[in-house]
């Protein structure tokens, strides 16, 4: 696989031997800038409580838009040279978040951006002709075992992903919603490929989420102060469903507190300058005082399960 970063290995090849944190945390996202936009706050935090965390990325978001209009050129209709600029840009927001352990799923450029379409109804579904190289056509088993490899090197009490319908039907986020689901299963079993590690148990998996109450509270103070958005605009306040991409409230099992993290998580996002524009909606939010819109929300989707409402990612777990 072609390395972008000089120096680095990214293969999945066992993490240098160094004294192991009790508390442990892996996130497997698709393509560069998700962990920014939806776990920022958390990675910087248990980064900052001295956890070790994880970041597995499965793609290198190869046909991610391009913001930037002098780096239109990079683009996969044109050059084709998005790659390395975005590897580029996580290893700037890893260094705001404070994280040092963040690898590709099989290495750089093991599996590509898949992109997506759009059905009648403005919903995300795959592209009618994903390249044959793209993650979407990863061998479900064959991605999984690279996930396995690191899961038993890394060996983290929580595991956190998309759930089955990839947060908003993204075909990478689906993809590695399943590959991580699989490979949790997988590397618990010691008989399973021993060559992959000893076996390791995952002690809780849990899925991203957004609040619909949170939600509904950015679209009304959004309103409030006169912004204009194509999201917010489009949602009825009155409508008793939850926003797109929300969940009920109820289904949330815990908020990390992102506040203490806000500069952190927005130097993180800016980071990814050829994928977030400089005026986004949510930059005016980062004065926002403390409240529930700093919250970063998760389902509990398996393993051990919290006593009730939490804050904290390992709640309950032996550690």
């Amino acid at each position: 696989m072609t390395d972008y970063r000089d120096g680095v290995s990214n293969a999945n090849t066992p993490h240098e031997p160094a004294p192991t944190p009790d508390r442990r945390l892996m996130l497997v996202h698709a393509h560069p800038d998700d962990e920014s936009s939806s776990t920022g706050g958390t990675m910087a935090r248990y980064v900052a409580e001295g956890a070790a965390v994880t970041l597995v990325t499965c793609t290198l978001g190869e046909l991610g838009e391009v913001v930037l209009p002098e780096l239109e050129h990079l683009h996969a209709d044109r050059d084709n040279a998005l790659a390395p600029r975005r590897l580029e840009e996580l290893t700037k927001a890893m260094a705001e978040l404070g994280v040092t352990d963040f690898v590709r799923l099989g290495g750089d450029g093991r599996w590509r951006d898949s992109g997506m379409a759009y059905d009648e109804n403005h919903g995300v579904i795959p592209v009618p002709d994903p390249h044959d190289d793209s993650f979407w056509n990863a061998d479900l088993l064959e991605a999984a075992n690279e996930l396995v490899s690191l899961i038993r090197d890394r060996r983290p009490q929580v595991l956190i992903t998309y759930d089955q319908n990839g947060h908003y039907g993204h075909p990478d986020h689906i993809k590695a919603h399943q590959v991580a689901t699989y490979a949790i299963s997988l590397a618990a079993i010691p008989s399973y490929r021993r060559d992959l590690g000893p076996a390791w148990q995952v002690d809780r998996t849990l899925w991203i989420a957004m609040s619909a109450g949170v939600i509904r509270t950015m679209i009304k103070q959004a309103r409030d102060a006169g912004e204009s958005n194509e999201f917010f605009d489009s949602f009825d306040l009155e409508s008793d469903e939850p926003p797109l991409m929300s969940v009920d409230d109820s289904d949330i099992a815990v908020r990390v507190d992102g506040y203490p993290y806000a500069a952190h998580r927005f130097g993180a996002l800016r980071a990814h300058a050829t994928q977030i524009r400089a005026d986004e909606f949510f930059f005016k939010f980062q004065d926002a005082p403390p409240g529930p819109v700093w919250g970063e929300c998760f389902r509990y989707a398996g393993g051990v399960p919290f006593d009730g409402p939490a804050d904290d990612i390992f709640a309950g777990l032996q550690t």
